[in-house]
């Protein structure tokens, strides 16, 4: 997983910089590579980042409720 997102950054990455390489050549075509490469880098590459950090984790671990529970006993 991990050397499937690093692939997927390094490809956006040169996506990227192609893109804006041939938009400043005055090509219109780098538009359209820069915005792949943003669609990408949103719906690709940062749903597999957040599953591949947070696959084994307790989401309870994450959430206000032991706090919450705290400060209700606090304020009794």
């Amino acid at each position: 997983m991990k050397f499937l997102l690093s692939s997927i950054l390094f490809l956006v990455i040169g996506m990227l910089v192609y893109g804006f390489y041939i938009k400043s050549n005055g090509d219109t075509n780098g538009e359209i590579i820069i915005g792949i490469s943003v669609l990408t880098l949103a719906f690709v590459l940062m749903p597999l980042f957040i599953y591949h950090r947070y696959k084994n984790k307790k989401m309870s671990d994450f959430t206000f409720e032991k706090f919450r529970k705290d400060l209700e006993e606090r304020s009794k």
